[in-house]
């Protein structure tokens, strides 16, 4: 038996995590997607099947803001999307980490959100 890839297993995660949580139009799905070279995040409401917001390193950066893929520009895409999501009266979250794990960039995103004021 070979052993999974890295993306392989992130996938098997991704699906065990998804069975468990949904986002409503309440309170909906956080989900964060980390790339190389930029990390998203964006609100879904599960039951519409519809992204409600959406915030990037990259729609930061074309905004005019020194951002990079690092703890700190995911820190401030917590912040954006935490921003955007109170200006829709947006306070309640669930957070799914796409299958990655729970530590650097993709919690930097979870604390900067949490420190804006979004509640999980």
């Amino acid at each position: 038996m070979s052993a999974l890839s890295k993306e392989t297993a992130r996938r098997r995660r991704k699906v065990r995590i998804r069975k468990k949580i949904s986002g409503t139009s309440a309170r909906p799905r956080l989900v964060v997607f980390r790339s190389n070279l930029h990390i998203y995040a964006q609100l879904v409401d599960d039951n519409v099947g519809a992204t409600l917001l959406a915030a990037s390193t990259l729609g930061l950066k074309k905004a005019g803001d020194a951002v990079r893929c690092n703890k700190a520009g995911s820190e401030l895409v917590g912040k954006e999307i935490a921003r955007l999501a109170k200006e829709k009266d947006i306070t309640s979250v669930v957070f799914d980490r796409n299958g990655y794990l729970f530590h650097g960039r993709i919690k930097a995103v979870a604390d900067g959100a949490r420190e804006a004021g979004l509640e999980f």
